[in-house]
């Protein structure tokens, strides 16, 4: 995690001395990241549209082989070789999203060690009088009361976190009197729901009218039966559930960079679905 968080305070450094301000740099670091991320983006889009469009298939294999799990799942397999998809994809994808979301928790709560590369040791002094000065450690985050405290001191510990008038160096519950640090988390996670809400959606239509009978000739849609639908859709919600646990007891820098790759994801789907969708017109007309 500590590497992952060396290099991307290389870039953060390098983008903060080009635009002086912190929140900005975020920003931009987001855009950069989420830019680099696209192949990822594209290879979701494409797995999920696929799984929507085989679960009749699915849901047909698991009521056949019920009885036999061997069975069941030597089709399964067979099903996904014969599609082209890799089951384990999705699992793929989220353990880089873990990974990526602590290394910017840890760039964010120490950006003295990461972005700025101040030598550990006047981190270390610095964190020694400050809690001379109060008698005890009193932040969760040394490195960002240093920045508070010794920042007009000391150019180099100070980084400008004042963003619109609101100081990114701010924790949300440690700060509750102030209205402005809930600005962020708020917008945070109204675009997390959209981005839910536009996921669950997609699966939705593509599954529409896909109906299979079963036994006694009932018949129910695949989403219905799918538990492993199910479990994809309880994983949407307790990603943006658990991100904002984290972001409202971190600096609000980390909530600003969730937000800004949450808005440059919501375009990312919106414009790789068209296009998806426009060449699957064509394929079948």
């Amino acid at each position: 995690m500590g590497f992952i968080s060396e290099i991307f305070g290389y870039l953060l450094n390098f983008l903060y001395n080009i635009f002086q301000n912190y929140g900005i740099a975020i920003i931009v670091f987001s855009v950069i990241l989420r830019i680099i991320l696209i192949p990822l983006t594209v290879k979701q889009q494409t797995t999920m549209r696929k799984s929507s469009k085989i679960q009749a298939k699915m849901q047909e294999l698991q009521q056949k082989y019920k009885n036999n799990p061997e069975k069941l799942n030597q089709e399964m397999m067979e099903l996904y070789k014969t599609e082209k998809m890799n089951p384990f994809s999705g699992c793929f994808s989220s353990i880089i999203q873990l990974l990526i979301i602590l290394s910017v928790f840890w760039l964010v709560s120490q950006p003295l060690t990461y972005m700025k590369k101040v030598d550990p040791q006047v981190i270390e002094n610095y964190k020694t009088e400050i809690q001379q000065e109060n008698g005890s450690s009193s932040s969760y985050y040394p490195e960002i009361e240093i920045i508070e405290k010794k920042g007009a001191e000391d150019e180099n510990v100070y980084i400008n976190m004042d963003f619109l008038g609101i100081d990114l160096s701010k924790v949300p519950t440690a700060s509750l009197n102030d209205w402005r640090v809930y600005i962020i988390p708020v917008l945070y996670v109204i675009t997390s729901f959209i981005s839910i809400k536009m996921t669950t959606s997609a699966q939705k239509k593509a599954m529409k009218k896909k109906e299979i009978v079963i036994e006694n000739g009932e018949t129910k849609q695949p989403d219905e039966l799918d538990s492993m639908q199910q479990m994809n859709n309880t994983m949407l919600y307790m990603m943006p559930i658990m991100s904002i646990s984290i972001a409202i007891v971190a600096p609000l820098g980390l909530a600003l960079y969730w937000l800004v790759s949450n808005v440059l994801m919501i375009i990312e789907r919106l414009i790789i679905d068209k296009v998806m969708t426009n060449k699957e017109e064509q394929e079948n007309g």
